[in-house]
């Protein structure tokens, strides 16, 4: 009889219950993948041995893969699917008798794709229930067809993640501090999900405005197991840190009592900084160097359009409540819409440039083209569908085709562009990238000189993003 989940079984009493599984990520920003950690701890204590592939760091080996019955992939984001979709025939090649899993976001959103390749179960949500459930059928010679939800929103009863298999911290991403110092990074999850219904996020689709919460001591096990592996900056890798505001002050007053050096970055949404202004000074005493949010346009219709509740002044009200309380603001954007012009473009690049932000954006957030995914809340707007071309599931989206076709072309100049000046400081990619925006509105650009850029903020070292162009380097792990 199966164990209940969450039961921890006899892991290796019994030979004859040998049962590989093989969990893969094939992209998280960088960083050591939270997602890999927590359903490998599970995994374990229901018995199975587990081994862990990041592909950011390794490629498939088949000495890794023999012997697995169960591959289980991780989609947690657009260039991650993108991966795994390109590396399945190796997979397949490798393991030909295992049973293929896809889980996190993208599995769901991409159901019908990914069950045309032949993956044979899909989880999104909270997926270890299922994946140790899944686990437990095969064990017990049970392959039929999935069952169970594609996507479960129950709380999952979490215990420390498990990071033994993965390559050492310090090969991931690791903090840049803007004197020149550098530090190991770790990377953990409060919560899942998002109360909010962003119409072009991936979240929305799966969680459709709710959230799940790790428990405080199962975040607190492993911010202490990654400090023990040389760990001094913590990148907290929520939707939105401040969904459940009570819960990450928790986490962080328990975090700085016990490692009073440590620093941390978040992803909090603009709306949330406002309207929980007075947290930031807490924020800052415990060591929050930055927070990202995704602001996405400076144009207030576009912002209607996304549905995301803030505005352009918003947005600067947000920068100098950070600035004021010693916080750097790293804002995210998509700038390149079915409702963006040249003239807004432009208007976008001046007011980087009068905010000093130039320092605070990494080139390849002036690139992102705005993506369609299936089930986007975006589908809701009326006549936005009118503008779509069928689904591709080489882009995993919808296609669209800008009215003004010079802004396709800008935003293929620009993407390029924040490839080719990757490695210079991103002052110098803006002036590129200022330079080509002027040119394609016909106009000449505007001298840069005597304009402060702003001062270099702390960041992390992954250049590329979660809904970026796959790279020919991050094709090459399989």
């Amino acid at each position: 009889m199966n164990a209940p989940y969450g039961i921890v079984r006899d892991a290796y009493a019994s030979p004859e219950l040998a049962f590989k599984a093989v969990l893969i990520n094939p992209y998280e920003l960088g960083r050591q993948s939270f997602n890999l950690a927590a359903p490998a701890a599970l995994l374990k204590a229901a018995g199975f041995e587990v081994v862990c592939v990041d592909l950011a760091l390794q490629k498939l080996d088949p000495d890794t893969l023999q012997g697995a019955r169960l591959v289980a992939v991780h989609l947690g984001m657009h260039t991650a699917t993108r991966i795994a979709v390109a590396a399945l025939p190796r997979i397949r090649a490798l393991a030909p008798s295992a049973h293929v899993c896809m889980y996190g976001l993208y599995a769901a959103m991409n159901e019908r794709l990914l069950r045309d390749l032949g993956v044979q179960t899909l989880l999104g949500g909270e997926f270890e229930p299922g994946l140790v459930a899944l686990a437990d059928r095969l064990r017990d010679g049970d392959c039929s067809m999935q069952r169970g939800p594609l996507v479960n929103l129950s709380r999952v009863a979490f215990i420390t993640p498990d990071r033994t298999g993965l390559p050492e911290l310090a090969r991931y991403a690791h903090l840049v501090l803007p004197g020149g110092g550098r530090k190991i990074t770790g990377f953990t999850e409060t919560t899942r999900g998002c109360k909010h219904v962003c119409r072009h996020c991936p979240v929305v689709p799966v969680y459709q405005g709710k959230f799940r919460a790790v428990d405080k001591d199962v975040v607190l096990a492993d911010i202490a197991q990654q400090v023990a592996m040389g760990a001094a900056h913590i990148s907290f890798g929520d939707p939105d840190f401040f969904n459940g505001p009570t819960h990450a002050l928790k986490v962080i007053k328990a975090m700085h009592v016990r490692f009073p050096q440590l620093t941390f970055d978040a992803t909090i949404k603009i709306q949330h900084l406002l309207d929980h202004a007075v947290l930031l000074p807490m924020l800052r005493e415990c060591g929050c160097l930055f927070v990202t949010s995704a602001v996405e346009s400076v144009d207030d219709r576009i912002l209607g359009y996304l549905d995301k509740h803030h505005t352009r002044a918003d947005f600067e009200r947000v920068l100098m409540l950070c600035r004021v309380n010693g916080i750097s603001l790293a804002p995210t954007f998509v700038p390149f819409t079915p409702w963006t012009t040249l003239d807004g473009y432009l208007d976008l690049l001046r007011e980087l440039a009068r905010l000093n932000l130039q320092e605070a954006v990494p080139p390849v957030q002036l690139a992102i083209r705005l993506l369609v995914p299936q089930g986007s809340y975006l589908l809701h707007l009326p006549g936005f569908a009118e503008i779509l071309e069928p689904f591709d599931p080489k882009l995993l989206g919808y296609p669209w085709r800008h009215a003004d076709a010079s802004v396709d072309a800008l935003q293929h100049e620009v993407q390029a562009a924040a490839m080719r000046t990757a490695s210079a400081s991103r002052a110098e990619a803006f002036r590129e990238i200022w330079r080509l925006a002027h040119a394609a509105a016909g106009r000449e650009a505007p001298s840069l000189d005597g304009v402060d850029p702003g001062r270099p903020v702390p960041r992390l070292s992954e250049p590329w993003y979660c809904c970026a162009e796959p790279t020919n380097q991050q094709l090459q792990a399989f």
